[in-house]
């Protein structure tokens, strides 16, 4: 399917295994999910609020580490304490981060994507079930690329 704009260039689009329109760029597709990770003062009390409150399911919860809440197509809200001194504190800046899931090796993307110009902070972070590289958009926002390595 071609979608023509005079004076435009042409712009070529795929349909994914749902039906939605997407750019086809040629390229595959490096990112598959999203989760945005919202930092929590009281896991219990934020799994119950999006779950019992709010009426979302629950896809896994790892103790008071983790809770995932399934939003459906590759998307979930990740609960995470905020018990570390470096985590930001609930309701504040960087308090809420997008997270991109990969299917492709972190090592590769990371590369990939510091040829275009992404700034990551830091290294790769290995955390034994996931990878994680954390870097902002233009305008300060923080991101972060995640590949699963296993669940149990």
């Amino acid at each position: 399917m071609t979608r023509r704009d005079p004076g435009a260039t042409r712009l070529t689009v795929a349909r994914d295994g749902a039906g939605a329109l997407y750019p086809d760029n040629g390229r595959s597709a490096t990112i598959e999910g999203v989760t945005a990770t919202i930092f929590v003062s009281d896991m219990d009390q934020a799994v119950e609020f999006y779950t019992k409150v709010l009426g979302l399911p629950l896809s896994g919860r790892w103790g008071n580490e983790w809770a995932s809440i399934d939003l459906g197509k590759g998307t979930a809200i990740g609960l995470h304490p905020s018990t570390n001194p470096q985590s930001p504190k609930p309701g504040s800046h960087g308090s809420i981060q997008v997270g991109l899931t990969v299917n492709k090796p972190l090592d590769e993307v990371v590369q990939d994507l510091s040829s275009r110009g992404v700034v990551f902070r830091g290294p790769i972070v290995d955390d034994g079930e996931v990878r994680l590289a954390f870097f902002a958009d233009p305008d300060g926002n923080d991101l972060y690329l995640t590949e699963v390595q296993k669940w149990e």
